[in-house]
């Protein structure tokens, strides 16, 4: 796809450009040419075609307007330039629109270099391409005529396109049909209407062909000047793989997960992620839960021997069940770090009990 192009030769220069300078040439309406570095379709552009003279060996320098109108559009009809600018070379011989003009509406078009787009998601990079050494390019076009409601005869221009070339193909699928020597222009200006132009309208792939990032400003048409051509430099952002992006992720949760937990969860949490009961640490927690298990009721104590978060609210009934004889915080400590013993009868710290010299006393 062509669709923007730099055309600032002088007419004078044009025939040399096209490689028709050994002709009689003729020049018209080339006073609408405006050199442009930022040509777009509706623009008036110098073209090179055949002249219909009696021999037919001459040459027209002629300013035509880029995008087809053919010749079958309706007069009072406003013409879009930009809906025939570009013509598939693959496809010229089947379309009506293009296949009429084969025989005898053959043309150049010369320019100092085209643009294209490098689309990167929603971000599109124009790039200008051009030859090393400055020389114009050539492009294959076919022209057509149409008269307008007011009686004006309008000449039009479509550039042919044809597959990107193998170090084009990055950029674009699509690249004009370029002519890169005299026999190539004379085959495509000269050829009779039976002529097969096949081995012309194909990808150029010489290697003085380059290209660099240009102001994406130059996407407007009315941006127009050096600044279009300027070479700018291009941010390339570090591509990291998707994976570290999940691994962030994951282990931002578990970190939250974990920091919201009280310390007797957390404690509860590592316990059952290991793997065998010989691996569980003795834990104040475990004391705790034995011990405990001796003063509930039975349905209490069937309940608190399940582990997890459900100690904490156990604790608070037992609480509520026991403040009669609550413990200080030192005589809980001792009473939890003592081994579990049977159920009976306990007697209170205030309660006599004989000693052994007691009984010796009454021997």
């Amino acid at each position: 796809m062509c669709g923007r192009c730099r055309c600032s030769i002088r007419p004078d220069d044009i025939p040399r450009s096209c490689n028709v300078n050994n002709r009689p040439v003729r020049f018209v309406d080339t006073d609408r040419y405006r050199p442009a570095y930022n040509v777009a379709p509706g623009f008036n552009v110098p073209v090179v075609r055949r002249d219909a003279g009696p021999d037919g060996q001459g040459a027209v320098v002629q300013c035509m307007k880029w995008g087809l109108i053919p010749s079958f559009t309706k007069k009072n009809e406003k013409p879009d330039y930009y809906r025939m600018f570009n013509a598939r070379s693959e496809s010229i011989g089947e379309k009506a629109s293009f296949r009429r003009l084969l025989p005898g509406n053959r043309c150049l078009v010369a320019v100092e270099g085209f643009y294209e787009w490098k689309k990167d998601g929603s971000k599109k990079q124009p790039y200008y391409i051009h030859l090393k050494d400055d020389r114009p390019l050539v492009f294959a076009a076919l022209y057509d005529s149409w008269k307008n409601s007011e009686g004006e005869i309008q000449y039009t221009f479509s550039i042919l396109t044809t597959s990107s070339s193998s170090a084009l193909g990055w950029l674009h699928d699509r690249m004009p049909v370029i002519l890169g020597d005299k026999e190539s222009t004379d085959e495509w200006l000269d050829g009779s209407s039976s002529s097969k132009f096949d081995a012309l309208l194909k990808p150029y792939e010489e290697p003085d062909l380059v290209w660099y990032p240009v102001t994406p400003a130059m996407g407007k048409p009315s941006f127009d000047g050096p600044e279009c051509i300027k070479e700018i430099q291009v941010k390339t952002e570090e591509i990291k793989p998707i994976s570290m992006f999940f691994a962030k992720k994951v282990t931002k949760k578990e970190d939250q997960s974990e920091s919201q937990l009280t310390t007797p969860h957390k404690e509860l949490v590592k316990t059952e992620k290991l793997k065998s009961p010989k691996d569980e640490p003795e834990t104040a927690d475990n004391n705790n839960q034995e011990s405990y298990s001796e003063k509930v009721s039975d349905e209490s104590k069937s309940t608190v021997t399940t582990a997890g978060p459900d100690i904490l609210p156990l604790k608070r009934e037992y609480n509520e069940f026991s403040s009669d004889i609550k413990p200080s915080l030192d005589e809980a400590d001792k009473q939890y770090s003592s081994p579990a013993k049977k159920k009976g009868n306990i007697k209170g710290a205030g309660d006599k009990q004989k000693t052994l010299f007691s009984y010796f006393g009454k021997s």
